[in-house]
């Protein structure tokens, strides 16, 4: 992975918050560090005499944030609320709202509280494909610890305050001089210093030792997709939009990656372990639609049967979102992402796009193998989660 680090450009920015911005967008520059929304930076500083947590706001996207994406928030509240026994969603927003200094400014990352609990000045954290690619597969678990001995490494957890209270406890005794960084398993990865250049580099050069072992382990060779069969889009196209309950556009993805992916004998199994990392289910939902033959609608309903019934067995007071599904993978064609516009559709076929490779690549390993179905729905139904996208 390219550093991106440039002495002459940094030299435009004095403060701590100018670095901030800058290698934020440095790191938003890459697809395969974070994805539309996904990450979050922090610079912790001084204003008017008081420790402050300026923390990358929710709805700004790393490659384009500016110095008001950020949200400064009291340090010390911060610390203390890693302290408590138990903090509810509500309870976690509004605490970390009322501490802001500049309530103009976005709502705080729902990573505030463990960016201010790591004692460095600037704090990275990125979903990097390579990263959580290795992590997610059957050996996952030893391969991280192989490749990142001096990394505190967290199995999964609910990102949020249970992540921050995890790492809390986790760290009392740890040594964080020693400490290169943070491995969140199926989640991402953490880095920090108290300077802006080494944070940020120290970032690249964790995500390059994953890439490194990917080329050496897991080369994929994809087919050609000059074979792919014809599909009735048009056809798709109704079928969706009546579930959906609405006029839906597609983007069809039919390279050479998608058309491997969809070629597999049992897509039944290849296409439907799970996200890549957590937060990218309530774009995609767990599991595709998988259409090997013309009959769409039949298709349809039983994906919506099994979807209620997922919802059904892990539910207690929610709602239960539209159980129709937002992409399909069509055997021997490709991907078909569903959208109430373009941009929507695209986003979710970026998303499956590195989905794709990280699945193909884990295959190479031992097995992809990704959150379970608990986990997945507690993410998918998380209340800060549906309200950000509900946001946007």
């Amino acid at each position: 992975m390219k550093n991106l680090w440039s002495d002459e450009e940094s030299q435009a920015f004095k403060t701590d918050l100018e670095l901030r911005v800058y290698t934020s967008n440095l790191l938003g520059r890459s697809d395969e560090l974070v994805l539309h929304g996904g990450g979050n930076t922090s610079v912790k500083t001084e204003v008017d005499g008081e420790d402050i947590l300026y923390v990358k706001g929710s709805g700004w996207d790393l490659v384009s944030i500016k110095a008001e994406g950020f949200a400064p928030v009291k340090l010390d509240t911060l610390i203390e609320m890693a302290k408590l026994k138990s903090l509810s969603d509500t309870e976690m927003v509004s605490g970390q709202k009322a501490a802001m200094i500049d309530k103009t400014a976005p709502n705080p990352s729902v990573e505030a509280i463990l960016h201010a609990i790591i004692p460095f000045k600037f704090v990275d954290h990125t979903h990097a494909d390579a990263v959580v690619t290795i992590s997610n597969s059957a050996s996952g678990v030893e391969n991280i610890k192989k490749l990142f001995p001096n990394f505190l490494i967290i199995p999964y957890v609910m990102p949020g305050f249970v992540l921050a209270q995890t790492i809390y406890k986790k760290s009392k005794n740890l040594d964080w001089s020693k400490c290169d960084g943070i491995i969140l398993h199926n989640h991402g990865i953490f880095t920090f210093d108290d300077d802006a250049k080494n944070s940020y580099t120290k970032m690249i050069d964790a995500v390059s030792r994953a890439e490194e072992f990917l080329n050496e382990n897991a080369q994929v060779t994809l087919k050609s997709a000059a074979a792919k069969k014809k599909v009735d889009l048009k056809k798709l196209q109704q079928v969706i939009s009546k579930h959906k309950g609405y006029e839906t556009v597609l983007h069809v993805n039919s390279s050479d990656l998608a058309y491997t992916y969809a070629s597999h004998d049992d897509l039944s199994h290849s296409a439907c372990r799970g996200v890549l990392t957590p937060e990218h289910i309530i774009r995609t939902k767990r599991t595709p639609l998988l259409l090997e033959s013309s009959k769409f609608e039949e298709a349809i309903k039983k994906y919506e049967d099994d979807y209620k019934e997922y919802f059904e067995n892990f539910s207690n007071s929610e709602i239960c979102l539209n159980p129709a599904p937002n992409y399909a993978v069509i055997k021997d064609f490709g991907i078909v992402s569903f959208g109430k516009n373009e941009k929507e559709a695209s986003i979710i076929n970026d998303i499956i796009e590195h989905t794709m490779l990280a699945v193909l690549r884990a295959d190479m390993l031992d097995g992809y193998k990704s959150i379970n179905l608990s986990d997945s729905f507690a993410m998918e139904y998380w209340e800060l989660e549906q309200a950000k996208l509900r946001k946007k």
